[in-house]
Order: structure tokens, then C-alpha cells, then sequence
């Protein structure tokens, strides 16, 4: 069951998510510059007309940022006080309202996701998923993965899967389990997926991964996944990572086909909302943007049938 009801990628952008003071000259990572460098290089492609572009959600108020961090921090964030620079990024006015719109674009994805899933959703983010409750960390401030899942099961009781494909573990939704306990039954312990192994061991794991959430998915006990394709976890990052370009690319060709078998079976589109996270290239940052496209290029030809289309067409 394909999502073809709607043939674009809907995506959840706007240039007040993004933070250009002082990131490209004064920031190893890129990260809050990413969402615009990525959304140009898309719409100079032939693939830029897959995407319908969403840009009037509001942004986060401090309050948002609650259910996942405590008052002390979130103020040293915004204030420029205490532990505020523990995300190791040049901090910045503009740093602080881009981070209020990165955390909804991710919720608004998920919710459009969830509320409409024959539409594949795309928040163009990174930056997340190393925030602890009272801190950032690795180049992440809040952990807007978190609060959008706890925002989703408020509202509707949807319970997510995530599938952390960084070269990173992604300690946010672990290390906010007993900051917020309701994490528990907003994203289940085992929920949040985060492959290991080296190349072909590394695309085996990742399938087991797939096998044990799509059994969840088929007793009900889980509603959505989000697919979070960091680039870091190529092989040539800087910061190291576990595959070449074909692993890597074959990664996001599983996962798309195993929505397409996941929705067939439960008799109803899965909502599926895919994001970015890390990537680390000093000296060829396109190469980043470029297996990002690749993987988002890969997840909507085979999701919307776009590839099937072509085999009959021919």
C-alpha cells in the first residue's frame, strides 16, 4: 500500500529554522547551517519538485521545551547563561530563534505524518539527539525528538519507533527516560534503533531492527517511525562511521521497502516522517548534502512506487 495519494515529499521548512551567524566560519559543525545548504542544493536538482514545501508552523515557546529539559537550562540556552554553550556551537540570537522552529519542524512532520500517512513527511533537521535534560551535548541542544513524541502521545496516544541511523548513539531518548517517564510510553524501550556493526554486519543489524518494530507495528503497538538517516555514519565522515556508500544507500532502500511491506500488512499507510541528523565533511560538506539527497531520493521513489512506475512503464 503505497503512498501515492500524494506524489511529493512534504516538508516542513522554513529559513527561520536555520542559523547563519557565526556557524560557517566559527563552528566545526554545520549542522544549523545544514536545512538551508541542503534545501538549495535540492531545489538546483531535477529532484527539487518532490517537494511541497510547509513554512507557516509556529515555533516552540520556552514551555515546549519542558517536558524534555529543565527550566535552569532551557533558561541558560536562551539567556546566555550557566551551561548555554554545552551544545559546543557559537552561540547567538539567531542560534536561539532557528532552535525554536528545528524542534517544530520535526513535530509538525510527525504530525502531519500521523494525522495524514499517505503523505511522506521531511523535516530537513539535525542537532538533537545527544541533548540531555540539563545539558546539550554533541553539538545538540534540545531534544526535539523527544518532545515531539511526547507531544504526540499526549495529544493522540500514538506511541513511535525511531530508527537512529547516525554514526552516533542516540543517548537523548535513553537519557530522558528518567527525567520524563512518560517516555516510556511514548517511544518504548527498544524503540529507539541504532544499528551497530561495519558494513555488511551493519545492514544485517539494521534489518533485525526493522523485523522486531514492524512485528510491533502489526499488534498495534506502535503507530508511527521516523527515519533519522545521519551521514556520519558513512565511512569517509570525519568522525568516523560503519558504511561505504552502497551499505549506506542500501540502508535507506530496506527501510522504504519495508514500509511499503509493513503498510501492505496492517492494511493501511504507515506515517513516516524522515529527517537528517549528523554529518561531518570539512573539506567536502556537499558530500554530506549529497547522501542526505541520496537517501531521501531513495525513500520516495520506492515509497511512492516511483520505481515500480518506470519497470512498467518500460
Amino acid at each position: 500500500m503505497k503512498k501515492n495519494q500524494n506524489q511529493k515529499i512534504k516538508t516542513f521548512y522554513t529559513e527561520k529554522q536555520v542559523c547563519f551567524d557565526s556557524i560557517q566560519d566559527q563552528s566545526f559543525s554545520q549542522s544549523p547551517l545544514k536545512p538551508f545548504l541542503l534545501m538549495n542544493r535540492i531545489k538546483s536538482s531535477e529532484f527539487g519538485s518532490a517537494f511541497d514545501i510547509v513554512d507557516d508552523f509556529s515555533p516552540f515557546k520556552r514551555e515546549d521545551f519542558l517536558s524534555a529539559h529543565t527550566e535552569e537550562y532551557i533558561d541558560n540556552v536562551f539567556n546566555k547563561t550557566g551551561n548555554y554553550d554545552s551544545n559546543s556551537l557559537p552561540w547567538s540570537e539567531n542560534l536561539v530563534e532557528s532552535l525554536t522552529y528545528t524542534n517544530t519542524s520535526i513535530y509538525n512532520a510527525m504530525r502531519h505524518a500521523y494525522l495524514n500517512p499517505s503523505d511522506l513527511c521531511f523535516a530537513p533537521i539535525s542537532g538533537m539527539h545527544h541533548a540531555m535534560p540539563n545539558s546539550g551535548s554533541g553539538f545538540c541542544t534540545f531534544s526535539g525528538q523527544v518532545i515531539a513524541s511526547l507531544k504526540l502521545y499526549q495529544e493522540f496516544g500514538a506511541v513511535g519507533a525511531w530508527f537512529d541511523l547516525d554514526g552516533h548513539f542516540g543517548n537523548s531518548i535513553e537519557d530522558t527516560r528518567s527525567f520524563n517517564p512518560l517516555v516510556d510510553k511514548a517511544i518504548p524501550k527498544h524503540c529507539n534503533v541504532n544499528p551497530r556493526g561495519y558494513e555488511e554486519t551493519y545492514v544485517s543489524n539494521f534489518e533485525q531492527h526493522l523485523d522486531f518494530i514492524g512485528e510491533k507495528i502489526k499488534r498495534g503497538e506502535v503507530h508511527y517511525v521516523v527515519f533519522a538517516h545521519g551521514a556520519d555514519s558513512h565511512i569517509d565522515d570525519d568522525l568516523g562511521g560503519y558504511c561505504n556508500t552502497k551499505n549506506w544507500v542500501k540502508c535507506a532502500e530496506l527501510f522504504a521497502k519495508w514500509v511499503n511491506v509493513i503498510s501492505d500488512e496492517i492494511g493501511r499507510p504507515l506515517p513516516v516522517t524522515l529527517t537528517l541528523f549528523g554529518g561531518y565533511r570539512k573539506a567536502n560538506y556537499d558530500a554530506v548534502l549529497d547522501l542526505h539527497i541520496q537517501s531521501l531520493k531513495t525513500c520516495w521513489e520506492i515509497i511512492e512506487g516511483k520505481q515500480e512506475d518506470e519497470r512498467n512503464a518500460a
